[in-house]
């Protein structure tokens, strides 16, 4: 019985992996060949769309307006997170509960009701033009916020109070116990939640394409445009991008998990 459970274990992980990692992996091997479409016939290897990736102006104008979109957005939204965080987990229990539940309700709302109701709050009623990025920014940092402050709480729930009052009683100020002892504790946390931000900043579509400026394309707006017109060398050339942005984040991922692990044996020693 226990065989079989291991084995049904086995094949259903199996099962979810390659369902999550084929079309990934079809989409990079394609992106290394001439097929004009997923599928398609394939005469040959090519670079050609990696080097039409960089070429085109278009495509290298959209790919860095959206990673600076994205770390910009996340920067701000990790500010904010983390110092609502250690405000709300050295409050009092009533203004903890509102803080809490208030920055639930944007992780489990729909985003396209985020875009919306920051296009009609911002560009509507406060009259803030769409032909600038402030509203763009301020719905992607609305987005992300709430995810950063989810990976510093644990953190701050791991972290022993009395050392902020030791820093106290040692003749540091607020400031100094908070820049020298709690934030640093908190490092770990705060880097999850950035990059979770830039991740949610990157993918999002919803909001980006209710505030952003009619000129302006992010990664996402962009390819569900593309993939309604006709210009077969810019989609092959986003198999490309799609290649990289995976490789990047698998590296990503990599990184920071043998940091984690070195960070643990060095904390056991």
């Amino acid at each position: 019985m226990k065989i079989t459970k291991k084995a049904f274990g086995c094949v259903w992980l199996a099962l979810v992996l390659v369902l999550t990692y084929l079309p990934i992996f079809i989409i990079a091997v394609y992106s290394f060949t001439d097929a004009k479409m997923v599928g398609g016939n394939i005469n040959g290897g090519s670079f050609n769309n990696y080097t039409n990736l960089f070429k085109n102006e278009e495509l290298r104008d959209m790919i860095i307006g959206t990673v600076l979109l994205a770390v910009g957005s996340a920067l701000i939204a990790t500010v904010l997170a983390t110092l609502g965080a250690i405000g709300s987990h050295y409050s009092k229990r009533i203004p903890k509960t509102i803080i809490n539940t208030a920055n639930q309700v944007p992780v489990v709302n729909a985003d396209v009701v985020t875009g919306f109701s920051a296009c009609v709050l911002l560009i509507i009623l406060l009259g803030i033009g769409k032909d600038t990025y402030v509203p763009l920014v301020i719905g992607h940092v609305v987005l992300c916020a709430p995810f950063v402050y989810l990976s510093i709480i644990p953190k701050l729930k791991q972290l022993d109070n009395n050392l902020y009052e030791a820093a106290l009683d040692l003749g540091a100020t607020p400031a100094q116990a908070l820049f020298k002892v709690v934030l640093p504790q908190l490092i770990p946390g705060i880097l999850s939640g950035f990059m979770l931000a830039v991740t949610l900043s990157l993918d999002d579509y919803f909001i980006t394409t209710y505030t952003k400026p009619s000129t302006f394309n992010t990664i996402s707006t962009y390819v569900v445009n593309a993939t309604k017109g006709s210009q077969t060398e810019i989609k092959t050339a986003l198999w490309a991008l799609s290649t990289l942005i995976f490789l990047l984040v698998l590296a990503i991922v990599v990184v920071m998990n043998v940091l984690s692990v070195k960070r643990k044996e060095k904390i056991k020693k």
